[in-house]
């Protein structure tokens, strides 16, 4: 289990993350709102427009990044929980300590190498 120093060190990181992940869900926001703006503007007609398939495309690009940005937010809060009610850094399958490196690399990991594969 980390020790309180390291957990502090990885509660700054998990804020900075998430920081970062909300600036980056604020963007995709709007390009969201952008690529419906340009929706309106063209013909509605995907299956015989050009411009169609590439606004289509870009919309369903734009939401699945938008999806990943919102599920990683929600693995940092919930690691952020795990951290206040010492969780943190326990498998939730197995209750064996997730390796440091493991966390290093992944932070919000859940479980351990074992029991991820």
């Amino acid at each position: 289990m980390p020790t309180t120093s390291s957990l502090a060190e990885v509660r700054a990181g998990l804020d900075a993350d998430r920081a970062a992940t909300l600036r980056r869900i604020d963007a995709l926001s709007g390009d969201v709102d952008s690529v419906i703006e340009a929706a309106s503007d063209v013909a509605t007609d995907d299956e015989h427009d050009p411009e169609g398939a590439t606004i289509a495309f870009e919309r369903a690009r734009v939401g699945a990044l938008l999806e990943q940005a919102r599920v990683h937010l929600d693995d940092i809060d919930d690691a952020l929980r795990r951290i206040d009610d010492g969780r943190y850094g326990a498998c939730e399958i197995c209750r064996r300590p997730i390796g440091s490196e493991r966390l290093a690399a992944r932070p919000v990991a859940r479980t351990c190498i074992d029991c991820a594969t």
